[in-house]
């Protein structure tokens, strides 16, 4: 059974998030601390992160920040959960390392959906098959999911290795943001678009080798060349 952590001071809205992700077969632990949801995430690592952003004691950018830091948490899906729906508030969300990003009101059902999609993409397969993309001198490793340039690992979140995994298996191609929507992220919602473009800056900025061989496609999407 899964098992996801909900970072809320809404107790409300916290017993909500909880008795939805019952219904779906998921287990929660609920805190309303930021710094002592870092310890408990520490002390028994989720499969996911439910994280409000507006916290007593650390916020919820900083929670993300450091969860990111730690390697014990670098890879787990955080869907950060906040009432601010300003653009520049996603972004600075995803900037820091979020996976997905909820405005309150929100609802449940999609919610759930949202968590469903984060948990599928960043589950192993059962049986991994032996697969290496390589792409110059970036190494993807699908079964051990580990990646590296030029000998050298670089972590990358679990949204991140899924991009870049999708980006070299379609090299030569140009893929639109929603394409990218719908078979990395597994949804689409208004305004998505600037996810994926948060996600490539991250990805560029972390695997310098990309500034120049992922290119931007004005006003459609990326392609990834061919070495």
């Amino acid at each position: 059974m899964p098992g996801i952590l909900i970072v809320e001071d809404d107790a409300d809205i916290a017993a909500l998030i909880a008795h939805y992700l019952d219904k779906s077969d998921y287990s929660a632990d609920i805190i309303s601390d930021g710094g002592k949801a870092l310890v408990r995430a520490r002390e028994a690592v989720p499969d996911l992160v439910i994280l409000d952003l507006m916290l007593p004691g650390l916020n919820g950018l900083e929670v993300c920040r450091m969860l990111r830091a730690d390697p014990r948490t670098a890879a787990v899906p955080i869907i950060m959960l906040t009432a601010r729906g300003e653009e520049s508030e996603r972004i600075h969300g995803l900037d820091v390392g979020a996976d997905d990003y909820v405005v309150k009101p929100f609802s449940p059902n999609e919610l759930m959906a949202r968590v469903r999609a984060l948990l599928r993409r960043a589950a192993p397969a059962a049986e991994p098959k032996e697969r290496v993309l390589q792409c110059g001198p970036v190494r993807l490793d699908v079964a051990r999911h580990t990646v590296s340039i030029d000998g050298e690992d670089v972590r990358l979140t679990a949204k991140e290795f899924l991009l870049l995994q999708y980006l070299m298996e379609h090299r030569g191609r140009v893929l639109s943001r929603d394409r990218l929507l719908s078979d990395v992220w597994d949804y689409r919602y208004p305004g998505a678009t600037r996810t994926v473009d948060v996600h490539v800056r991250r990805l560029r900025e972390k695997l310098p080798f990309l500034e120049q061989a992922l290119v931007t496609v004005q006003q459609f999407g990326y392609k990834l060349l061919e070495p």
